[in-house]
Order: C-alpha cells, then sequence, then structure tokens
C-alpha cells in the first residue's frame, strides 16, 4: 500500500509539474504574441515618434495597426524657427519648437537692420538710417539688394524667394479712407512703382494690419478687420465685401489690433484673433460665399504665428498637430507657447498671454533649410 501511495503522489506531482510547464509556456507564447502584435497605441506611438522617415515607412508595412500609428507620428516636414532679433551686438538665435533646441549665429550682416518679412528662408530686411531694403538668407548669408525706398509705417511682403524671376515685394500705405498707395519692386529694378488705388469701402493701412500671398494675390487684413486683395499681374486692388469676423466683445479690449494674425494654407486664407481672457478664435474665409467661417478643428495642419509673417505647416509630430504656435518661449527657452484646438487650451496652461505687450519686431518665423544644424 505504501510503496502503491508514494508511486501515485509522483504521478502526481509529474502531472501537476508538466500542467504549470504547458501553462508557462502558453504564457510565453501569448506573451510574445502581446509582444509584437498587440503593443498598446502610447508605446508604439512614442516608438515609432523616434524612427527616421525610412524606418517609419518600413514599419508601416508590418500590419493594418501599425500602418495606422505610423502614419499618425510620421514627419515629412520641418517646423519653423523662432528668429530673435537681439537689442544690442550680432548674436542671432534660432529656437525650434519641435526639437526644443536654441541655435546661435553671428550676423554682423544685420546689424542697424528691422525685419519686415520672411518667406522660404529668406528674411525681407529694411535699414531706418539710409532707407536701404534687401534680402538676406541667415542660413547661406546671401544677400540681394533692392532699390532705396523710405519704409515709415508700413507693411511689407513678397510673394516668393527673391532667387526666382516672379519674385514681387509688395507695400501698402495709408493715405486717405478712400485711398491707399500700392508700391512693388523685384529683384534686378532700379526703381519701386507707386500708385494710388480707390478704396471701394473705408480700409484703414497700418504697421498693424496683415499681410499674406496666396495663388497670386496679396491679401492684406486691415486694423478693423476689412480684407484687401492686389493683384500683382493686372495690378489692380479691391476691398472684398466681406464683413469682418465676428468675435466676441472682450476681444476687443486694450492694444486688441496687435493680437491678430493671418496666414493661408493649401488656398484658404486663415485669421487667428487672440484675447488674454478667452481662448483664440480661427477663421477660415469661404471664398464661395465670401464669408468667414471659424474653424473648431485644422484637420491636423499647425499653425505658427507670428506679428509680420506666419506660417502653416502639415506632417509635424503628432504632439504638434492640429496647434497654432505663437511667438513666445517661456521656461527659459524650454517651451514654445502654443494653443492645441484638441484640448481646447494653451500650453504651457495659460495665465495670460497678452499679446499686445510684445514687441512686434522681436522675433518672427522662418523657414529653414532641410538639416540646417549644419548651417548653425
Amino acid at each position: 500500500m505504501a510503496g502503491r501511495k508514494k508511486r501515485k503522489l509522483k504521478l502526481l506531482a509529474e502531472t501537476v509539474n508538466g500542467d504549470e510547464r504547458i501553462a508557462t509556456e502558453d504564457g510565453k507564447e501569448r506573451l510574445e504574441i502581446q509582444t509584437w502584435s498587440d503593443l498598446p497605441v502610447e508605446l508604439l506611438e512614442l516608438i515609432m515618434s523616434h524612427l527616421t522617415l525610412e524606418d517609419n515607412i518600413r514599419a508601416s508595412a508590418v500590419c493594418q495597426r501599425w500602418h495606422k500609428v505610423a502614419i499618425s507620428v510620421r514627419v515629412v516636414n520641418q517646423s519653423p524657427w523662432l528668429m530673435y532679433f537681439p537689442k544690442y551686438g550680432n548674436l542671432y538665435e534660432f529656437y525650434d519648437p519641435s526639437k526644443r533646441k536654441t541655435y546661435s549665429l553671428e550676423l554682423p550682416e544685420l546689424h542697424g537692420s528691422r525685419v519686415c518679412y520672411t518667406k522660404d528662408g529668406w528674411l525681407l530686411l529694411y535699414k531706418l538710417r539710409n532707407h536701404r531694403v534687401f534680402f538676406f538668407n541667415p542660413f547661406t548669408r546671401e544677400m540681394i539688394k533692392l532699390p532705396r525706398f523710405e519704409l515709415t509705417y508700413q507693411i511689407v511682403a513678397f510673394s516668393c524667394a527673391p532667387t526666382s524671376s516672379s519674385c514681387v515685394v509688395f507695400t501698402i500705405k495709408h493715405i486717405s479712407p478712400t485711398i491707399v498707395a500700392i508700391s512693388t519692386c523685384h529683384p534686378g529694378a532700379s526703381e519701386w512703382a507707386t500708385v494710388n488705388h480707390q478704396n471701394r469701402l473705408p480700409f484703414v493701412s497700418s504697421i498693424w494690419n496683415k499681410l499674406v500671398f496666396c495663388s497670386g494675390i496679396f491679401y492684406c487684413l486691415s486694423l478693423t478687420g476689412w480684407l484687401g486683395v492686389y493683384d500683382p499681374l493686372e495690378h489692380t486692388w479691391n476691398v472684398l465685401a466681406v464683413p469682418p469676423p465676428k468675435c466676441p466683445e472682450n476681444f476687443f479690449a486694450k492694444n486688441w489690433w496687435k493680437g491678430k494674425f493671418m496666414t493661408e494654407h493649401n488656398g484658404d486664407i486663415l485669421v487667428i484673433y487672440t484675447c488674454c481672457t478667452e481662448n483664440p478664435i480661427i477663421f477660415k474665409l469661404d471664398q464661395s460665399e465670401m464669408v468667414w467661417e471659424e474653424m473648431r478643428t485644422l484637420n491636423g495642419v499647425t499653425l505658427f504665428a507670428s506679428f509680420l509673417s506666419s506660417h502653416s505647416r502639415t506632417d509635424l509630430p503628432g504632439i504638434m498637430r492640429n496647434s497654432v504656435y505663437f511667438s513666445k518661449v517661456r521656461f527659459f527657452g524650454k517651451r514654445c507657447v502654443s494653443y492645441s484646438l484638441d484640448d481646447c487650451r494653451y500650453y504651457p496652461r495659460k495665465q495670460c498671454y497678452d499679446w499686445g505687450e510684445q514687441d512686434p519686431f522681436e522675433n518672427i518665423w522662418i523657414e529653414p533649410p532641410q538639416g540646417a544644424s549644419p548651417f548653425i
């Protein structure tokens, strides 16, 4: 009896151990399946956000789930950098919001100049002392001079890089409520061309107006929200019969005219209105109905707003999408002030962002070339 009992206990022990081994092997198999096919989305996003574009594309071919995550974090474009103009000296700083890094460049060529506009990686600058107007690329150190012209209380913009034969420089000056003077020039010209134009509707031009070039047309947002358009090929000026965007009354408080920005994206004109006590409001011009529509989402687009020129981008890191990045950096340069349309809040969390208190010539967004680090 004792021998038979020992044999049963031994058989039971072997059975239990075998079951444990099977359970362990099954657990390992399930763990392996979870490790490679069922990773949490957050972990997949974190991993894929650190991949190069080439590796991201490879990862997207693994399965449908990985494809969706890879697309959501894929970075194709490079974000603009925020360029700071020093009050003294020739050391200029460039802040990259996607990497939260600051670079520095000595640019003595810009001494005594005031920034007017940026596009395609080029600056348009003005020297008050001698009325010199010139283009400058801070990454290549190229300079292209324009004829001298007095730019006192005028805003200026240009259509594309000055190395292009189609580049046009545009500025508008207030003469009276019904008349504006429009001046144009292009690289290689010997002088500026100035023509007075009648306003069909009241249009007040000032340094606080906003300019953007879109689909062959210069758009100018006036101090009071009316939109003027200038066709550089036809040399025609017109104030659109589109009532200004409707904002709550508290948006028209102290320095309200300084807290608006304008940019374009894929042929659409976008306007951002801000208030120190409210979240920003973004409007898009419905060009078929000729009305301003409020936007609740940017559909993944990122806007970069500064007083003199603003930009739009797609295919940036996932955390930057559907947001507006403003021309202010907090926490000793560690974070750019942004507003997320997904979360309906500022980052860092809003206390009081009064854009009217900021010097409009202090900084500007500029588009660096791909792999700009070697230039710095």
